[in-house]
């Protein structure tokens, strides 16, 4: 059987491993969304001993490699919680998160401090509460100047997601490797793994951008002001 036709039967096995990557990437924003948007807040508008755990959150998981991450979660924490049989996709998905909103939390805060201080005073002074001011007018605004930064976590966390192999979560790398040892034909099939993660960032960067267009702020750094 030649290398094409050997392609073509495990080539549905490969694909498979796109809805596992997929998720992993899915969890990864996800969980940095719903982490890092408060953590910015906290840092921009909380008490010191909030600005202080924020930061170390940050230093410890923007420090580590995630190999190492995963390491520590899959054969570390959660066996010492108990969770020793907790699937090593769930533990990939999460720490995937848990780093991507320590990166993610840095680019909210610097949307949120690029809006004037201004608008705060000026909303204070027309008898908002604090929470109401941010919630209203501040969010709106910052979360829509973070987006082109934000949209570059998507490239970051699905090249980060191949390293979920080394814990044996069945996504592209884990599923490549296994049809190399199979057929032994190593080239044809990476490059056919490549071609898949460059078809997977360009998709999602072309939706992400066609996002940032639509909802770009008008007349902030450099819009031509069409929303």
């Amino acid at each position: 059987m030649d290398t094409i036709s050997i392609l073509i039967d495990w080539l549905p096995y490969l694909l498979s491993g796109v809805v596992v990557t997929m998720g992993l990437v899915a969890a990864g924003l996800g969980i940095g969304v719903l982490l890092g948007l408060p953590m910015a807040l906290g840092q921009v508008y909380s008490k010191w001993p909030v600005r202080a755990a924020v930061g170390i959150y940050v230093w410890f998981f923007r420090g580590l490699p995630v190999l190492v991450l995963l390491f520590l979660f899959y054969f570390g924490l959660f066996p010492a919680l108990g969770l020793d049989d907790l699937p090593a996709f769930v533990v990939g998905a999460t720490v995937l998160g848990l780093r991507g909103a320590a990166y993610q939390s840095q680019i909210f805060r610097g949307a949120i401090q690029s809006i004037s201080d201004g608008q705060m005073t000026a909303a204070r002074s027309l008898g908002m509460s604090r929470f109401t001011a941010i919630k209203s007018i501040i969010l709106p605004q910052s979360v829509r100047i973070a987006l082109p930064g934000w949209s570059n976590e998507y490239p970051n966390i699905l090249t980060d997601s191949a390293v979920c192999y080394a814990i044996g979560v069945m996504e592209l790398i884990t599923r490549t490797s296994q049809i190399v040892s199979q057929t032994y034909i190593t080239m044809p099939i990476y490059i056919a793994c490549a071609g898949v993660f460059i078809l997977l960032n360009y998709a999602g960067m072309r939706g992400l951008y066609a996002l940032e267009k639509k909802l770009a702020v008008p007349g902030f750094g450099g819009n031509s002001g069409e929303v």
